[in-house]
């Protein structure tokens, strides 16, 4: 899969940018505030429907624009697509594929992959469990579409839940007469999401290793992944074997529902839900100990890098070979973690790159150069 052509409008920094593009290597060029990360992020959301730098949409259009486009045309084995996405912040999205509308903007999860590495991708080891659970849930949508429907249902259970455990909480009357049916839709959807991230994070981690071990070097600590839940039938934590068994949705319905039940009392006293996936947590192990708190700077590099490693791994055993983002990355990467991204980033069949300083990406992944400055995207003649 590559995008043949990028046009945004509107689109963060940009009022319009029109770009020809092609398989293998292409670096954008520019200093710092000039928009290569904007073009890069354009291609992203076609994606994800979301950015990797904010949680909304309205900071993506352009100041004083009623709304952003940003559309591409894909090639896909031996077909191509044209892919449009009209953002409109505060009203619904409108998605079109090949000018056709589609009804609902999910649909077109799934058309367009990529795997982005940017520095924002630190927080999977430092940050908070939401950035960990985001990545799962992320990456879970991008497999299988339908995620997307499950996901968005089940954060609109929790919010109507949410609201009627406060509503509870201060008036203790009738509220609860309907909490019974909120915790049957909680528990399905909960459970369908915790089987989907079980078995991703399975599949997931010997990819995680032997990225790790790549990126890393020899002498380096191996490297596993868990998963923490307030369900103690998924999971506590410790290292997932390799195609470890994973409770069906039946029994982890179950056990929420036994769960939500010994937690009633202390959900009602404070006005909010504390069973299911929305508290749970990506365990990362370093060595013997979690690499949260304990992984060195380089380390943490590594094991962030190793994620989206094993991410595009994971799409290619699936047949699938995902457009590859390296936001402004080489910069924070000492000469052997670069050496080591670009070997395993070469085989990519698309590889976008953003840099300030040309010199700094490998000269393994020199192909297309793109000079991004004073609000022009041009690309350069080798």
């Amino acid at each position: 899969m590559y995008l043949r052509h990028l046009q945004v409008g509107q689109f963060r920094s940009w009022e319009t940018c029109d770009l020809a593009l092609t398989a293998g290597p292409t670096v954008f060029v520019g200093r710092n505030g000039q928009g290569k990360t904007n073009l890069v992020e354009a291609v992203g959301y076609l994606a994800t429907l979301s950015s990797h730098r904010v949680s909304s949409d309205a900071p993506l259009v352009r100041h004083g624009a009623p709304q952003a486009v940003v559309r591409a045309a894909v090639r896909r084995d031996d077909r191509e697509l044209l892919v449009e996405v009209e953002i409109n912040p505060g009203r619904a999205n409108r998605v079109r594929v090949n000018r056709s509308p589609l009804p609902r903007p999910r649909e077109v999860l799934g058309l367009v992959k990529t795997v982005l590495f940017a520095p924002e991708d630190l927080a999977l080891v430092r940050g908070d469990p939401t950035e960990r659970r985001r990545f799962l849930d992320d990456l879970l949508v991008s497999r299988t579409p339908r995620m997307a429907g499950v996901r968005s249902d089940y954060e609109r259970v929790l919010k109507q839940r949410n609201a009627l455990l406060k509503t509870a909480r201060l008036a203790r009357g009738n509220a609860l007469a309907t909490l019974d049916v909120w915790d049957t839709h909680l528990t399905e959807l909960g459970a369908q999401l915790l089987e989907a991230r079980l078995r991703l994070v399975t599949a997931l981690a010997p990819h995680v290793s032997a990225a790790y071990a790549e990126v890393a070097g020899p002498g380096a600590d191996a490297v596993g992944l868990g998963y923490t839940s307030t369900v103690p039938l998924a999971g506590d934590g410790s290292p997932l074997a390799p195609g470890a068994p994973v409770p069906g949705t039946a029994e982890l319905t179950a056990a929420l529902r036994a769960r939500v039940e010994e937690r009633r009392r202390d959900e009602v006293d404070r006005g909010v839900t504390l069973v299911g996936p929305h508290r749970d947590d990506l365990v990362l192990h370093l060595g013997p100990a979690p690499a949260k708190g304990y992984a060195s700077h380089g380390e943490s590099w590594s094991f962030a890098l190793a994620l989206k490693l094993a991410c595009l791994a994971l799409f290619r055993d699936e047949g699938e070979n995902p457009v590859l983002v390296l936001d402004d990355v080489f910069a924070e990467l000492d000469q052997g973690r670069r050496t080591a991204l670009a070997r395993l980033a070469v085989s990519a069949e698309q590889t976008l790159i953003t840099a300030a300083v040309a010199e700094d990406v490998p000269a393994a992944l020199q192909g297309a150069r793109v000079r991004v400055a004073d609000g022009t995207a041009t690309l350069l003649t080798p």
